[in-house]
């Protein structure tokens, strides 16, 4: 039905559109072409308008689909954002590494006592902690209870830490490295010069005892012996030499002292500890 509504007005367009042609013919001949040409210029136009099909209405996007656009673009510049601000804080930086650590040095190039102690709380570490000890060792300081502008650039490059959130992330790597013995020893060597004055050769008796503590206390056995024997003993200072043997002498030699050679090539402070030892044993039975 709606097919042949459309033909007849179709034919019927065309039959229209016939006799306007004769009629613009006549006119012609009669020199008014102009006024018919509108005519079927109009005419024209209303054939194309009824035979063409009706514009196509764009599709206006659901309210749902504007609001995903809408949230996604923020969405990905914001992650983008906070990939590129997360990276950037792993990487070190010297700058806020110089900026931590005037937080402790104050106006001036070293860290001192007081600042020392304000980095212990922020990190969580006693400053007695054998941990303090690796962490000066790793900034190659010169001098207990101070670190330089120079070794805490250095030294908190090499452990890629200029925060102290950083710093306590690496705290249990700092303890494992004394499980390793290599570096151990390196430590403890470290240590003496570490802790002694600098005007003095030797480390006074009261503060090898307590870095022997730090460092061997809770690893050899025989170490509250030996303590109890530097206590009453007529020693006043370690030298290096003293201070090394020590260290090799807990580890090379049984508890029970079995193995220790008396004609060997250890300093008299050691000879004297295991006759103490001995005679000290033989007493209690």
């Amino acid at each position: 039905m709606h097919s042949d509504a459309a033909n007849f007005q179709l034919n019927s367009h065309l039959s229209t559109l016939a006799s306007i042609h004769k009629i613009y013919h006549t006119l012609n001949r009669l020199n008014l072409t102009e006024d018919a040409s509108q005519d079927t210029s109009h005419s024209t136009e209303s054939l194309r308008s009824c035979c063409s099909m009706p514009p196509r209405k764009k599709r206006r996007p659901a309210a749902g689909d504007y609001m995903s656009a809408k949230k996604s673009r923020p969405d990905s510049v914001y992650r983008k954002h906070e990939a590129s601000r997360i990276k950037s804080e792993d990487v070190f930086s010297s700058k806020r590494c110089l900026e931590w650590f005037y937080e402790y040095a104050g106006c001036d190039d070293v860290v001192g006592p007081e600042g020392m102690e304000k980095f212990c709380e922020d990190i969580g570490v006693e400053p007695e902690n054998v941990v303090m000890l690796v962490l000066a060792w790793k900034l190659e300081a010169q001098s207990m209870g101070y670190f330089t502008l120079q070794e805490w650039l250095k030294g908190m490059g090499s452990l890629q830490c200029d925060s102290t959130e950083k710093l306590r992330n690496s705290l249990d790597y700092l303890r494992s490295v004394l499980n390793e013995s290599t570096n151990f020893k390196l430590i403890y060597r470290y240590a003496f010069d570490f802790a002694r004055e600098k005007d003095q050769r030797s480390l006074d008796l009261n503060t090898a005892k307590c870095m022997l503590g730090l460092l061997l206390g809770k690893t050899w056995p025989l170490f509250p012996v030996f303590n109890q024997f530097l206590e009453q003993s007529k020693y006043k200072v370690i030298n290096k030499d003293q201070w090394c043997n020590v260290l090799e002498f807990s580890r090379t030699i049984n508890l029970d002292l079995s193995n220790y050679d008396e004609d060997g090539a250890w300093p008299v402070l050691l000879d004297e500890f295991v006759e103490w030892y001995k005679d000290r044993q033989i007493s209690q039975h």
